[in-house]
């Protein structure tokens, strides 16, 4: 955990966790822990594309083509709801590809 993510870093969410959509929204259990964390329709969104194994840049174009958002506050967003939520166990950086 003490490398930063980057564009070119694989993540995916962690195996020890449930988790349910509410509206536009999701409620995550962490079983380790056993605190529940909430996600706007937003971080939503992420957590949907987090089920399978992403790039932080395939995130973020993801999310670039489905909001009206500039280029540096959506990775700089994006970055900070991924470091959060790797820190709360929530997922997992399975590597860092060659790019």
């Amino acid at each position: 955990m003490d490398e930063s993510l980057r564009a070119s870093s694989i993540v995916v969410v962690a195996k020890e966790q449930v988790s349910c959509p509410l509206g536009e929204e999701s409620a995550i259990l962490n079983l380790k822990n056993s605190v529940y964390y909430g996600l706007d329709p937003v971080g939503a969104r992420v957590w949907t594309l987090l089920q399978q194994p992403r790039s932080v840049g395939e995130l973020r174009d993801a999310l670039l083509s489905e909001y009206d958002v500039e280029v540096g506050r959506c990775e700089q967003d994006l970055l900070a709801l991924l470091e959060t939520m790797r820190s709360e166990g929530l997922i997992e950086v399975r590597s860092v590809s060659a790019a």
